[in-house]
Protein backbone atom coordinates (compact mmCIF):
# COMPACT_ATOMS: atom_id res chain seq x y z
CA UNK A 1 0.00 0.00 0.00
CA UNK A 2 0.90 3.36 -1.09
CA UNK A 3 1.45 5.43 2.19
CA UNK A 4 0.84 9.41 2.42
CA UNK A 5 3.47 11.38 4.31
CA UNK A 6 5.07 9.87 7.69
CA UNK A 7 2.50 11.24 10.57
CA UNK A 8 -0.61 11.47 8.33
CA UNK A 9 -1.91 8.34 9.65
CA UNK A 10 -4.73 7.71 7.25
CA UNK A 11 -5.07 4.97 4.74
CA UNK A 12 -6.16 5.61 1.43
CA UNK A 13 -8.73 4.24 -0.74
CA UNK A 14 -8.11 1.03 -2.43
CA UNK A 15 -4.77 1.11 -1.32
CA UNK A 16 -3.34 3.75 -3.96
CA UNK A 17 -2.35 7.63 -4.17
CA UNK A 18 -5.26 10.02 -4.41
CA UNK A 19 -5.93 10.31 -8.02
CA UNK A 20 -7.20 13.34 -9.89
CA UNK A 21 -10.83 14.21 -10.39
CA UNK A 22 -13.11 16.87 -10.84
CA UNK A 23 -13.62 16.29 -7.09
CA UNK A 24 -10.29 16.37 -5.68
CA UNK A 25 -8.23 13.48 -3.97
CA UNK A 26 -9.83 11.41 -1.74
CA UNK A 27 -8.61 9.93 0.96
CA UNK A 28 -10.30 6.75 3.80
CA UNK A 29 -9.69 7.63 7.39
CA UNK A 30 -10.17 3.83 9.69
CA UNK A 31 -10.16 4.03 13.10
CA UNK A 32 -7.35 2.19 14.22
CA UNK A 33 -4.57 4.80 14.34
CA UNK A 34 -6.11 7.02 11.74
CA UNK A 35 -6.50 11.14 12.14
CA UNK A 36 -9.69 12.75 10.62
CA UNK A 37 -7.63 15.95 11.18
CA UNK A 38 -4.51 14.79 9.55
CA UNK A 39 -6.80 13.77 6.75
CA UNK A 40 -7.93 16.67 5.96
CA UNK A 41 -4.64 19.19 6.25
CA UNK A 42 -3.01 16.17 3.62
CA UNK A 43 -5.98 17.46 0.89
CA UNK A 44 -5.47 21.19 1.43
CA UNK A 45 -8.70 21.78 1.61
CA UNK A 46 -9.78 19.99 -1.35
CA UNK A 47 -11.21 16.66 -2.36
CA UNK A 48 -13.28 13.69 -0.07
CA UNK A 49 -12.14 12.08 3.55
CA UNK A 50 -14.22 9.16 4.12
CA UNK A 51 -14.73 7.95 7.57
CA UNK A 52 -14.79 3.74 8.00
CA UNK A 53 -16.62 2.80 10.70
CA UNK A 54 -15.79 3.22 14.68
CA UNK A 55 -15.12 5.87 16.55
CA UNK A 56 -12.42 8.72 16.12
CA UNK A 57 -11.15 11.17 19.02
CA UNK A 58 -10.66 14.62 18.83
CA UNK A 59 -11.40 17.74 17.44
CA UNK A 60 -11.54 18.80 13.70
CA UNK A 61 -10.91 21.89 12.04
CA UNK A 62 -11.54 23.02 8.35
CA UNK A 63 -10.40 26.55 7.74
CA UNK A 64 -9.57 27.72 4.19
CA UNK A 65 -11.32 24.49 2.47
CA UNK A 66 -12.54 24.66 -1.13
CA UNK A 67 -14.14 22.08 -1.97
CA UNK A 68 -14.00 19.53 0.22
CA UNK A 69 -16.31 16.64 1.28
CA UNK A 70 -16.10 14.92 4.82
CA UNK A 71 -18.60 11.75 4.70
CA UNK A 72 -19.26 8.20 5.92
CA UNK A 73 -18.00 5.27 4.36
CA UNK A 74 -21.12 3.78 2.62
CA UNK A 75 -22.86 1.72 5.11
CA UNK A 76 -20.90 2.33 7.98
CA UNK A 77 -21.53 4.51 11.29
CA UNK A 78 -18.21 6.49 11.91
CA UNK A 79 -18.32 8.49 15.08
CA UNK A 80 -16.55 11.56 15.78
CA UNK A 81 -16.14 12.07 19.57
CA UNK A 82 -15.51 14.69 21.93
CA UNK A 83 -14.96 12.06 25.09
CA UNK A 84 -12.05 13.08 27.17
CA UNK A 85 -11.39 16.49 25.58
CA UNK A 86 -11.95 19.71 27.21
CA UNK A 87 -13.38 22.64 25.78
CA UNK A 88 -11.63 25.83 25.94
CA UNK A 89 -13.62 29.22 26.53
CA UNK A 90 -15.75 30.72 24.14
CA UNK A 91 -17.54 28.97 21.19
CA UNK A 92 -16.01 26.21 19.95
CA UNK A 93 -17.01 22.80 17.51
CA UNK A 94 -15.75 19.19 17.84
CA UNK A 95 -16.32 19.75 14.01
CA UNK A 96 -15.59 23.64 13.45
CA UNK A 97 -15.30 25.07 9.57
CA UNK A 98 -14.27 28.79 9.22
CA UNK A 99 -13.32 30.67 6.02
CA UNK A 100 -14.47 27.92 3.68
CA UNK A 101 -16.58 27.21 0.54
CA UNK A 102 -18.14 24.21 -0.72
CA UNK A 103 -17.75 21.90 2.35
CA UNK A 104 -20.00 19.34 2.43
CA UNK A 105 -20.44 16.98 5.80
CA UNK A 106 -22.66 13.64 5.61
CA UNK A 107 -23.60 10.94 7.64
CA UNK A 108 -21.20 11.80 10.46
CA UNK A 109 -22.25 10.55 14.55
CA UNK A 110 -21.00 13.68 16.63
CA UNK A 111 -21.10 13.20 20.14
CA UNK A 112 -19.43 13.43 23.74
CA UNK A 113 -18.48 17.05 23.27
CA UNK A 114 -19.12 17.93 26.94
CA UNK A 115 -18.07 21.31 29.76
CA UNK A 116 -19.42 21.24 32.84
CA UNK A 117 -17.69 25.54 33.08
CA UNK A 118 -18.52 28.59 33.20
CA UNK A 119 -18.20 30.77 29.88
CA UNK A 120 -17.60 27.75 28.05
CA UNK A 121 -19.78 27.03 24.92
CA UNK A 122 -19.33 23.28 22.90
CA UNK A 123 -20.83 22.65 19.49
CA UNK A 124 -21.08 19.60 17.48
CA UNK A 125 -20.77 21.03 14.53
CA UNK A 126 -19.68 24.99 14.44
CA UNK A 127 -19.49 27.16 11.44
CA UNK A 128 -18.26 30.78 11.55
CA UNK A 129 -16.46 33.52 9.92
CA UNK A 130 -16.96 34.28 6.35
CA UNK A 131 -18.03 30.84 4.40
CA UNK A 132 -20.24 29.97 1.34
CA UNK A 133 -21.88 26.92 0.11
CA UNK A 134 -21.71 24.63 3.43
CA UNK A 135 -23.81 21.64 3.40
CA UNK A 136 -24.59 19.47 6.71
CA UNK A 137 -27.01 16.56 5.74
CA UNK A 138 -27.60 13.43 7.32
CA UNK A 139 -25.23 14.24 10.90
CA UNK A 140 -26.69 12.60 13.95
CA UNK A 141 -25.55 15.27 17.14
CA UNK A 142 -26.49 14.39 20.04
CA UNK A 143 -25.56 13.48 23.81
CA UNK A 144 -23.02 16.48 24.38
CA UNK A 145 -23.03 20.07 26.24
CA UNK A 146 -22.55 22.01 28.86
CA UNK A 147 -23.58 20.78 32.26
CA UNK A 148 -22.32 23.21 34.73
CA UNK A 149 -25.34 23.29 36.91
CA UNK A 150 -25.36 27.01 38.40
CA UNK A 151 -28.91 27.89 38.76
CA UNK A 152 -30.15 30.92 36.85
CA UNK A 153 -26.93 31.23 35.25
CA UNK A 154 -26.95 32.40 31.33
CA UNK A 155 -22.71 32.50 31.50
CA UNK A 156 -22.80 29.05 30.07
CA UNK A 157 -23.89 27.34 26.82
CA UNK A 158 -23.46 24.05 24.14
CA UNK A 159 -24.96 23.81 20.42
CA UNK A 160 -25.86 21.02 18.43
CA UNK A 161 -24.89 22.92 15.11
CA UNK A 162 -24.13 26.71 15.21
CA UNK A 163 -23.30 28.86 12.30
CA UNK A 164 -22.10 32.49 13.25
CA UNK A 165 -21.59 35.32 10.95
CA UNK A 166 -19.41 36.97 12.47
CA UNK A 167 -17.31 38.47 9.48
CA UNK A 168 -18.79 42.24 9.29
CA UNK A 169 -17.13 42.03 5.62
CA UNK A 170 -18.33 39.19 4.74
CA UNK A 171 -21.42 36.95 5.27
CA UNK A 172 -21.83 33.08 6.05
CA UNK A 173 -24.05 32.73 2.97
CA UNK A 174 -25.69 29.47 0.95
CA UNK A 175 -25.74 27.28 4.13
CA UNK A 176 -27.78 24.11 3.94
CA UNK A 177 -28.74 22.20 7.17
CA UNK A 178 -30.90 19.12 6.26
CA UNK A 179 -31.91 16.21 7.26
CA UNK A 180 -29.77 16.10 10.17
CA UNK A 181 -31.01 14.36 14.07
CA UNK A 182 -30.22 16.85 16.91
CA UNK A 183 -31.11 15.35 20.07
CA UNK A 184 -30.59 15.10 23.57
CA UNK A 185 -28.40 18.20 24.54
CA UNK A 186 -28.01 20.22 27.59
CA UNK A 187 -27.81 23.39 26.01
CA UNK A 188 -27.71 25.85 29.02
CA UNK A 189 -28.54 29.19 27.53
CA UNK A 190 -27.68 28.21 23.92
CA UNK A 191 -30.03 26.73 20.90
CA UNK A 192 -29.93 23.25 19.22
CA UNK A 193 -29.83 24.37 15.95
CA UNK A 194 -28.71 28.38 15.52
CA UNK A 195 -27.94 30.52 12.68
CA UNK A 196 -26.77 34.04 14.20
CA UNK A 197 -25.43 37.35 12.74
CA UNK A 198 -24.44 37.91 9.59
CA UNK A 199 -25.80 34.38 7.99
CA UNK A 200 -27.82 35.41 4.59
CA UNK A 201 -29.39 32.97 2.06
CA UNK A 202 -29.38 29.90 4.30
CA UNK A 203 -31.86 26.59 4.92
CA UNK A 204 -32.84 24.82 7.52
CA UNK A 205 -34.67 21.81 6.70
CA UNK A 206 -35.92 18.31 6.97
CA UNK A 207 -34.36 17.86 10.21
CA UNK A 208 -35.46 15.99 13.49
CA UNK A 209 -34.51 18.08 16.70
CA UNK A 210 -35.86 16.65 19.95
CA UNK A 211 -35.34 15.72 23.53
CA UNK A 212 -33.38 18.86 23.67
CA UNK A 213 -32.97 21.38 27.18
CA UNK A 214 -33.85 24.54 25.01
CA UNK A 215 -34.82 25.92 21.92
CA UNK A 216 -35.32 23.82 19.20
CA UNK A 217 -34.22 26.28 16.36
CA UNK A 218 -33.45 29.81 16.22
CA UNK A 219 -32.79 32.28 14.08
CA UNK A 220 -31.27 35.64 15.52
CA UNK A 221 -30.22 39.03 15.14
CA UNK A 222 -29.06 41.76 16.98
CA UNK A 223 -26.55 39.86 19.72
CA UNK A 224 -22.60 40.62 19.93
CA UNK A 225 -21.99 38.71 17.00
CA UNK A 226 -20.77 41.65 15.57
CA UNK A 227 -19.33 44.34 17.38
CA UNK A 228 -20.31 48.26 17.12
CA UNK A 229 -20.42 49.82 14.83
CA UNK A 230 -21.77 46.74 13.21
CA UNK A 231 -24.47 45.44 15.80
CA UNK A 232 -27.46 46.89 15.60
CA UNK A 233 -27.24 46.77 11.85
CA UNK A 234 -29.62 44.07 9.37
CA UNK A 235 -25.89 43.16 8.68
CA UNK A 236 -26.28 41.21 12.58
CA UNK A 237 -29.23 39.87 11.75
CA UNK A 238 -29.96 35.74 9.56
CA UNK A 239 -31.62 36.67 7.14
CA UNK A 240 -33.38 35.73 3.72
CA UNK A 241 -33.52 32.32 5.02
CA UNK A 242 -35.73 29.30 5.26
CA UNK A 243 -36.91 26.88 7.98
CA UNK A 244 -39.26 23.78 6.72
CA UNK A 245 -40.26 20.54 6.74
CA UNK A 246 -38.63 19.76 10.44
CA UNK A 247 -39.47 17.88 13.05
CA UNK A 248 -39.31 19.50 16.62
CA UNK A 249 -40.56 17.85 19.99
CA UNK A 250 -39.96 17.54 23.35
CA UNK A 251 -37.89 20.69 23.64
CA UNK A 252 -38.25 22.15 26.82
CA UNK A 253 -36.35 24.05 29.64
CA UNK A 254 -37.75 22.12 32.98
CA UNK A 255 -34.62 20.96 34.30
CA UNK A 256 -31.98 23.36 32.95
CA UNK A 257 -30.16 25.01 35.31
CA UNK A 258 -30.41 28.42 33.22
CA UNK A 259 -33.95 28.74 33.18
CA UNK A 260 -34.23 28.41 37.32
CA UNK A 261 -35.77 31.57 38.70
CA UNK A 262 -37.52 32.46 41.81
CA UNK A 263 -37.77 28.49 43.06
CA UNK A 264 -39.26 27.22 39.45
CA UNK A 265 -38.25 26.41 36.01
CA UNK A 266 -39.66 28.87 33.49
CA UNK A 267 -41.17 26.87 30.64
CA UNK A 268 -40.01 29.22 27.77
CA UNK A 269 -37.78 26.73 25.24
CA UNK A 270 -39.36 27.64 22.23
CA UNK A 271 -39.31 24.98 19.21
CA UNK A 272 -38.61 27.13 16.20
CA UNK A 273 -37.90 30.79 17.42
CA UNK A 274 -36.74 34.06 15.28
CA UNK A 275 -35.02 36.47 17.55
CA UNK A 276 -34.49 39.27 15.42
CA UNK A 277 -34.34 37.43 12.31
CA UNK A 278 -35.62 38.97 9.06
CA UNK A 279 -36.95 38.16 5.41
CA UNK A 280 -37.87 34.39 6.84
CA UNK A 281 -40.35 31.73 6.09
CA UNK A 282 -40.63 29.21 8.40
CA UNK A 283 -42.84 26.78 6.81
CA UNK A 284 -44.52 23.06 6.57
CA UNK A 285 -43.01 21.98 10.32
CA UNK A 286 -44.45 19.65 13.04
CA UNK A 287 -43.91 21.02 15.97
CA UNK A 288 -45.00 19.48 19.33
CA UNK A 289 -44.87 19.27 23.11
CA UNK A 290 -42.65 22.25 23.07
CA UNK A 291 -42.82 24.75 25.77
CA UNK A 292 -43.65 27.04 23.18
CA UNK A 293 -44.52 26.14 19.45
CA UNK A 294 -43.36 28.94 17.31
CA UNK A 295 -42.70 32.80 18.58
CA UNK A 296 -41.49 35.80 16.80
CA UNK A 297 -39.86 38.49 18.58
CA UNK A 298 -36.51 40.48 19.66
CA UNK A 299 -34.92 39.98 22.93
CA UNK A 300 -32.64 42.94 22.58
CA UNK A 301 -34.55 46.69 22.74
CA UNK A 302 -33.00 47.78 20.13
CA UNK A 303 -34.56 44.90 17.67
CA UNK A 304 -37.25 43.62 15.92
CA UNK A 305 -38.25 40.34 14.34
CA UNK A 306 -39.60 41.45 10.69
CA UNK A 307 -41.24 40.22 7.62
CA UNK A 308 -41.66 36.90 8.77
CA UNK A 309 -43.82 34.39 6.93
CA UNK A 310 -44.52 31.35 9.45
CA UNK A 311 -46.82 28.99 7.51
CA UNK A 312 -48.80 25.76 7.15
CA UNK A 313 -47.01 24.52 10.22
CA UNK A 314 -48.52 21.84 12.46
CA UNK A 315 -48.35 23.11 15.93
CA UNK A 316 -49.73 21.10 18.78
CA UNK A 317 -49.20 19.73 22.32
CA UNK A 318 -47.49 23.12 23.41
CA UNK A 319 -46.88 23.21 27.71
CA UNK A 320 -47.53 27.36 27.74
CA UNK A 321 -48.44 28.75 23.93
CA UNK A 322 -48.65 27.71 20.39
CA UNK A 323 -47.67 30.64 18.89
CA UNK A 324 -46.02 33.48 20.18
CA UNK A 325 -45.06 37.39 18.89
CA UNK A 326 -43.90 40.55 19.92
CA UNK A 327 -41.47 41.28 22.94
CA UNK A 328 -42.14 39.65 26.22
CA UNK A 329 -41.51 42.74 28.37
CA UNK A 330 -41.45 46.10 28.64
CA UNK A 331 -39.76 47.59 30.84
CA UNK A 332 -42.50 47.48 33.60
CA UNK A 333 -41.70 46.49 37.65
CA UNK A 334 -42.40 42.96 36.44
CA UNK A 335 -40.12 42.47 34.33
CA UNK A 336 -37.63 44.11 36.45
CA UNK A 337 -37.06 47.01 34.12
CA UNK A 338 -36.40 44.84 31.36
CA UNK A 339 -37.41 45.89 27.25
CA UNK A 340 -37.50 43.79 24.44
CA UNK A 341 -37.66 44.58 21.04
CA UNK A 342 -40.64 44.57 18.74
CA UNK A 343 -42.12 42.61 16.52
CA UNK A 344 -43.93 43.62 12.83
CA UNK A 345 -44.97 42.84 9.36
CA UNK A 346 -45.10 39.36 10.23
CA UNK A 347 -48.01 36.70 8.52
CA UNK A 348 -48.85 33.95 10.46
CA UNK A 349 -51.21 31.84 7.83
CA UNK A 350 -52.88 28.41 7.41
CA UNK A 351 -51.07 27.17 10.38
CA UNK A 352 -52.94 24.27 12.55
CA UNK A 353 -52.62 24.93 15.97
CA UNK A 354 -54.18 22.07 18.09
CA UNK A 355 -54.30 21.41 22.18
CA UNK A 356 -51.49 23.80 23.23
CA UNK A 357 -51.42 25.32 26.90
CA UNK A 358 -50.75 21.48 27.98
CA UNK A 359 -50.02 23.47 31.76
CA UNK A 360 -53.75 24.40 31.55
CA UNK A 361 -52.97 28.05 33.30
CA UNK A 362 -54.92 29.87 31.33
CA UNK A 363 -52.51 30.79 28.78
CA UNK A 364 -53.66 30.99 24.76
CA UNK A 365 -53.17 29.16 21.23
CA UNK A 366 -51.75 32.21 20.48
CA UNK A 367 -50.53 34.76 22.15
CA UNK A 368 -49.66 38.71 21.61
CA UNK A 369 -47.24 40.43 23.43
CA UNK A 370 -45.81 43.99 23.59
CA UNK A 371 -44.63 45.93 20.94
CA UNK A 372 -46.17 43.88 18.09
CA UNK A 373 -47.75 46.20 15.39
CA UNK A 374 -49.03 45.67 11.67
CA UNK A 375 -48.91 41.73 12.31
CA UNK A 376 -51.69 39.82 10.40
CA UNK A 377 -53.16 36.32 11.77
CA UNK A 378 -55.38 34.62 8.66
CA UNK A 379 -56.66 31.56 7.66
CA UNK A 380 -55.10 29.31 10.67
CA UNK A 381 -57.16 26.32 11.93
CA UNK A 382 -56.80 27.37 15.95
CA UNK A 383 -58.41 24.40 18.53
CA UNK A 384 -58.05 25.68 22.25
CA UNK A 385 -58.25 22.89 24.37
CA UNK A 386 -57.12 24.84 27.70
CA UNK A 387 -60.15 24.44 30.53
CA UNK A 388 -60.43 28.14 30.66
CA UNK A 389 -61.38 28.14 26.61
CA UNK A 390 -58.56 30.91 25.84
CA UNK A 391 -57.71 31.24 21.67
CA UNK A 392 -56.03 34.39 21.36
CA UNK A 393 -54.26 36.15 24.84
CA UNK A 394 -52.65 39.26 25.44
CA UNK A 395 -50.11 41.03 28.02
CA UNK A 396 -51.25 43.11 30.97
CA UNK A 397 -51.00 47.26 29.55
CA UNK A 398 -50.26 46.21 25.88
CA UNK A 399 -49.10 48.46 23.48
CA UNK A 400 -49.56 46.36 20.71
CA UNK A 401 -51.70 47.77 17.51
CA UNK A 402 -52.57 47.88 13.88
CA UNK A 403 -52.25 43.71 13.76
CA UNK A 404 -55.42 41.91 12.02
CA UNK A 405 -56.82 38.73 12.06
CA UNK A 406 -59.54 37.48 9.72
CA UNK A 407 -60.79 34.33 7.47
CA UNK A 408 -59.90 31.51 10.27
CA UNK A 409 -61.43 28.75 12.13
CA UNK A 410 -61.48 28.46 15.84
CA UNK A 411 -63.28 26.12 18.29
CA UNK A 412 -62.43 24.97 21.77
CA UNK A 413 -62.72 21.53 23.00
CA UNK A 414 -66.04 21.90 25.34
CA UNK A 415 -67.32 25.35 24.75
CA UNK A 416 -69.45 27.19 22.29
CA UNK A 417 -68.92 30.07 20.63
CA UNK A 418 -70.22 32.59 23.47
CA UNK A 419 -67.82 30.50 25.89
CA UNK A 420 -64.73 30.98 24.14
CA UNK A 421 -62.39 33.77 25.60
CA UNK A 422 -60.39 35.66 22.97
CA UNK A 423 -57.78 38.64 24.60
CA UNK A 424 -56.75 41.72 21.58
CA UNK A 425 -54.86 45.30 22.51
CA UNK A 426 -54.88 44.79 26.36
CA UNK A 427 -58.57 43.53 26.81
CA UNK A 428 -60.42 39.99 27.06
CA UNK A 429 -63.57 39.71 25.88
CA UNK A 430 -65.86 36.19 26.77
CA UNK A 431 -67.51 35.12 23.34
CA UNK A 432 -66.70 35.04 19.54
CA UNK A 433 -69.50 37.82 18.54
CA UNK A 434 -68.53 39.75 21.94
CA UNK A 435 -64.99 40.72 20.23
CA UNK A 436 -65.79 40.34 16.96
CA UNK A 437 -67.91 43.48 18.01
CA UNK A 438 -65.82 45.01 19.81
CA UNK A 439 -62.43 44.83 18.24
CA UNK A 440 -63.70 44.37 14.19
CA UNK A 441 -61.33 41.55 14.17
CA UNK A 442 -61.87 38.10 12.17
CA UNK A 443 -65.05 39.35 10.54
CA UNK A 444 -65.00 36.63 8.10
CA UNK A 445 -63.51 34.06 10.54
CA UNK A 446 -66.34 31.16 12.15
CA UNK A 447 -66.37 29.41 15.18
CA UNK A 448 -66.78 25.83 14.45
Amino acid sequence: MKRLAAGAAVALVLGAAPAASAAGPRVVVVPAGGSVQAAVDQLHGHGTVVLRGGTFTGRVVVDGAHGLTLRAYPGEHPVLSGAGLSPSPGITGLLEITRSSKVTVSGLDITAYRSRSLGVTPAGIYVHGHDSRVVLRGNHVHDLGNEAGVLGSFDFGAHGIAAYGDDPAQPITGLVIAGNTVDHLKLGASESVVVNGNVTHWSVVRNHIYDNDNIGIDAIGFEPTLPEPYRYTDTNRARDGVIADNTVARIRSEGNPSYWSDGAWCNCADGIYVDGGTRIVIRGNTVQDNDIGIEVAAENARGSADHVLVTRNSISGSRYVGIATGGYCNGAEACGGVETGTSHDNTFTRNVLRGDNQLDDGSPEVLVQYHASHDTFTRNDIVASNSDHVVYGTVPDSDSHDNRSDHNVFSATGATAAEAVFGWLDRTWTGFDAYRSATGQDRHSRFR
